[in-house]
This record gives structure tokens, C-alpha cells and sequence, in this order.
């Protein structure tokens, strides 16, 4: 039984399991496995009514929602390849997507956002139909049983970006999903002890991403119920309210919570922040194996007494997070463990279906990402590039057979781009063989776009580099003779036009140029990111304090 027959079983036989539920503010809203069926039948109609094939691209454009789920299922059930695009994404970079996809059919979430695209997107042939959700979900609903698919089937085409700025669209196939989705089943059921029952989980991620759509097919197939963020400015709230067990995660949001315990235990001042610094002192002490009596006297009351309370504040029910998308730092990963949350850490791209390693909790080594999934090879290439090849790997991007070819070699291994060490069994992510940057929000940047407007709107540097891989955001190094104000006014011109994951924040010059002399050149010019990187690192550490 492949995925998909598995997930509309479930909908069909176990509609309490197989459960979405929308958090809107303090209130939940559910919706059972019929109550789906419903909703993909009525969708299914619309589809098949606007004369998609099997095989034909229908592009999904929405935040996450039931509605998107339906939709998604619909697409598959009908033999066509699913796009699913960023609602958030720059609309020029959406309409080249498009473009380059040749969907017959574009599916967005309201008119508004109808209007944006087809105003970015000037050259949209006559062939392509576009809908709204609500022109989508009120057709006539067919029953049809789902086309069936092949395992070499493409199901889906996820755009990433690449080290030019062109977004490529990652094909994955009936196969990889059919991989992906029992050994994720797995690797859950240990971290939760195998326990029967349902688990309380809760997803903000868009389900746009590999992993994050992995996780929705996962609780599908399981099947257990999802809990929907709706409004990712309020996801405090919607925390709140869902009380979740667990949840997928980026390092971004968990940096965000540690930062935000910290302000508040300074706020409030007494007592509770003495006991809270000399915890967090006397954990540190403790791993670095130089505790005294007193520091285990100062742990012991930090745990009794608020350690436990601010993991009460994060989550009553949490039993552990998924962190993935970025490398998560080592201190944080130490942190929730400190006060008692488990973190396991996630590693994979697109092209690997999502997922290439997981922790399993009987191995968890903070900063490291650990042990690859069973069934999958890893091998470490040139330069310490991990290399992946199994039955996760994608099936190469679509229309882009050059591209393909960099990244598959003949032998089928998938160079990642990432440097990495292996220990033991845990991979650790060094840094990025390519250009490309990964901020921990976990969105694709190419570095080379932004560095070149930059140089446009300030042409008295001599040059400049982007830094900001596994960073919560982005910053640059600047160099020559060259004012604050024209630096300023570079960056904020550019911030005006640019989505707030590739805003740049905040800035370094050097009167220092890079040069073959001081070996931050190579021979022909080219920037030598790492060694840069490593040259400024003081600077860059202060930037990031």
C-alpha cells in the first residue's frame, strides 16, 4: 500500500485519528477524516471539471489550512504532480517559478492573493486556469476512486533556490515519499516511547517545505491528529492553546524562546533570577566536568525551583522538539535540556525528501545532527562534502537536466554541498561546500543577488561579502573607504524590496579590502567565503551578540 491509499484509508475508516484541527486564536477548529473527504471530492470535481491529466502540474499558493491539505490531496488523487509555492515569497520570484513549472491549473487562497500573483506573473499562457479556494471547494464533488500511481511517479515539484538565485524544482516521486514516511513513523515512535494513543502535535511551518509536508503526510498515515497554526505573529497563543507534545521546529523560533526567558527572568529581577543565573552557571560548570559542592546546591534549587516553571510557561505537555532546517547551536541545543526539554535535531534537503539523519534519543550529542535514516548511504566526498544516495533521493530538478547533473553524479550520490564530520554515527555540520546560505529561519538565500545590488547602491565599497548561514539573520562585510551613512542607505534601499528572510540587519566595514595578497581571494577573484568568514570572526561574533 502506497502513501497516498494509506492516508485516504485512514480518512475513510479512522476520521478521529486522521483529524485536522485549525488554532484560531484561542479557539480550536476541527475537521474529521469525512469532513476531508468531503472537501477533496469537492475539490477533485473542480479539477477534473478544469481538464487536468495525470502528469499535469497544479501549482498550491495558501498558508497552511485544512483547506490546503484537501487541496493537496485532491492534485494527488487526480494523478497530477503537486507545486506547492511560499505564500510569503517575492511575487517576481513566484511568477518565475511558475513559469518554469507550466502548471494547467494555479490554485490560490483568495482573490487578493489571485491579484498579487497574476500582476508578477505577466506571461501566464491562456492554458494555465486560475482558482480561488472557495471557487475550488464549492464545485459539484466527484467520487472517483484516486488515479493510481506509480512508484516512479513524480508527486510533487518543490522549488529550492540555488547558488545563482534561480529557484529549481526539486522532483520527488511516489518511491521517495513511500521511503520517507515509515522510517519518519519510526523515529517518532521511539522519542515517544511507542506509547498507544494519540499524541498532541503542533505545526506552524508551512506546509510548502519538504520536511514540514513529511510531517503533515506522516500524522496522516499514523494516523493522528495535527494541530494548524493559523497566525504565525501569534504562535505564543496558539502554543498555548494546542499544549502540545511535540513539534517540528526551526532554530530561529527556539533562539527566540530562549532570548525570551531570559529578558523576562531579567524583568522581573529577584530572587528567581538569582536562582535562574546561578542554575544556568552551574549546568555549564557540570558539562565542562568543574562542578563544586555549591554549583550542585545552586543546580539542584535552580531545578526544584524554576527550571520546572519555565518549562511549564513553554509547554505542560512538551515531551521533546524536532529541530531541523539549520544547524541548531550547541548552547541552545544544551539549554532546553537544561531545563528539561529534549531537542532532537533534523537534517536533510529537499532532495533528500526532507530528511537525511535524525537524534534518537538514546544518542543525542548537542551541535551534532544525528544518525542517518536506515536504508540510506552516506559518504564523505572532496573538501568534507557529504554525499547521500538511497531511496530518498530525488529524482532530479525539473526541466534543469545541467543542474541535475552537477548534483547527481553517475553513480546516483547527491553531493549536499554541506561539510561535514561524522562521529561515531552523528553527522556535524561544519558549513556549506556551496555558496549557498541557510539562515535559521531556513530559507534558501543565494548570497551573490544581494552582494551585487549592494555594490550597485553603494559604489564606493571596494567590495563586500554576505554572512548569516545557520545565523538568525543576515549581515554583511564591507570594505574600503567608504562612509556609514552611504552603507546605511545601501542596505536600507535594498531592505525595501526584499522579503524580511533576506533583509539585511546589520553591517561591518573594514578598511581591509580581500586580496590574493591576504588570501581572501583566490587567483581568479572569487570571494573565499569560509576563509573570510574565519578572518572576520571576532567582528561577525560581535555583530551576532
Amino acid at each position: 500500500m502506497n502513501f497516498l491509499e494509506r492516508i485516504f484509508d485512514n480518512l475513510k475508516d479512522r476520521p478521529e485519528r486522521a483529524k485536522l484541527i485549525e488554532i484560531h486564536g484561542g479557539n480550536m477548529q476541527g475537521t474529521d477524516g469525512a469532513g476531508i473527504l468531503d472537501l477533496v471530492a469537492r475539490a477533485r470535481g473542480f479539477i477534473d471539471d478544469a481538464g487536468v491529466k495525470p502528469g499535469d502540474r497544479v501549482a498550491l499558493l495558501s498558508t497552511n489550512r485544512t483547506r490546503w491539505v484537501a487541496a493537496d490531496l485532491a492534485i494527488l488523487a487526480t494523478g497530477a504532480t503537486v507545486v506547492p509555492l511560499y505564500d510569503r515569497q517575492d511575487p517576481g520570484e513566484l511568477a518565475a517559478m511558475l513559469t518554469n513549472a507550466e502548471p494547467a491549473l494555479l490554485l490560490v487562497a483568495d482573490d487578493k492573493l489571485r491579484k498579487t500573483i497574476l500582476e508578477a506573473w505577466s506571461d501566464k499562457p491562456d492554458s494555465c486556469k486560475v482558482a480561488t479556494f472557495d471557487e475550488l471547494f464549492d464545485a459539484k464533488p466527484s467520487h472517483r476512486a484516486p488515479h493510481p500511481v506509480e512508484p516512479d511517479d513524480i508527486v510533487t515539484i518543490i522549488y529550492t533556490s540555488g547558488t545563482s538565485g534561480e529557484a529549481k524544482g526539486v522532483m520527488l516521486s511516489r518511491a521517495n515519499v513511500d521511503y520517507m514516511i515509515p522510517e519518519t513513523i519510526k523515529r517518532i515512535a521511539l522519542a515517544t516511547g511507542g506509547r498507544p494513543g494519540v499524541d498532541r502535535v503542533f505545526h506552524f511551518l508551512p506546509f510548502c517545505f519538504a520536511a514540514s509536508r513529511i510531517m503533515l503526510w506522516t500524522q496522516l498515515s499514523r494516523p493522528n491528529p495535527l494541530m494548524m497554526s493559523t497566525d504565525l505573529t501569534n504562535l505564543v497563543v496558539e502554543m498555548a492553546v494546542a499544549k502540545p507534545n511535540y513539534f517540528l521546529n526551526v532554530p530561529a523560533v527556539l533562539e527566540r524562546i530562549r532570548n525570551g526567558v531570559a529578558a523576562k527572568m531579567e524583568d522581573e529581577g529577584g530572587v528567581g533570577l538569582a536562582l535562574y543565573e546561578r542554575g544556568v552557571a552551574a549546568y555549564k560548570k557540570l558539562l565542562a566536568k568543574e562542578n563544586t559542592f555549591f554549583d550542585n546546591v545552586a543546580l539542584g534549587l535552580a531545578e526544584r525551583l524554576v527550571f520546572p516553571k519555565i518549562k511549564e510557561k513553554i509547554g505542560p505537555n512538551l515531551e521533546f522538539l524536532i529541530s531541523g532546517s539549520a544547524p541548531l547551536t550547541e548552547d541552545t541545543q544544551r539549554w532546553f535540556q537544561m531545563i528539561g526539554i529534549s531537542v532532537y535535531q533534523a537534517y536533510g534537503l529537499t532532495e533528500t525528501t526532507g530528511i537525511v539523519s535524525l537524534d534518537t534519543p538514546t544518542d543525542v550529542v548537542p551541535g551534532h545532527v544525528g544518525v542517518p535514516l536506515e536504508g540510506q548511504e552516506t559518504q564523505i566526498g572532496e573538501g568534507g562534502e557529504l554525499l547521500v544516495r538511497g531511496p530518498n533521493t530525488f529524482k532530479g530538478y525539473w526541466r534543469k537536466d545541467n543542474e541535475t547533473a552537477k548534483a547527481l553524479d553517475a553513480d546516483g550520490w547527491f553531493h549536499t554541498g554541506d561539510q561535514v564530520e561524522i562521529n561515531g554515527k552523528n553527522l556535524r555540520i561544519i558549513g556549506r561546500i556551496k555558496n549557498l546560505i541557510i539562515p535559521e529561519s531556513g530559507h534558501n538565500i543565494a548570497p551573490e543577488p544581494l552582494e551585487e545590488r549592494f555594490m550597485k547602491q553603494c559604489p564606493k565599497a571596494e567590495s563586500c561579502m554576505l554572512v548569516g548561514h545557520g545565523r538568525p539573520f543576515l549581515t554583511i562585510i564591507v570594505t574600503g573607504d567608504v562612509s556609514a551613512d552611504a552603507v546605511e542607505s545601501a542596505i536600507e534601499a535594498i531592505n525595501g524590496s526584499v522579503p524580511h528572510y533576506r533583509k539585511i540587519r546589520k553591517w561591518h566595514r573594514s578598511r581591509e579590502g580581500f586580496s590574493v595578497e591576504n588570501g581572501l581571494l583566490t587567483a581568479n577573484q572569487k570571494l573565499r567565503r569560509v576563509v573570510i568568514e574565519d578572518h572576520f570572526k571576532q567582528e561577525i561574533d560581535t555583530l551576532y551578540a
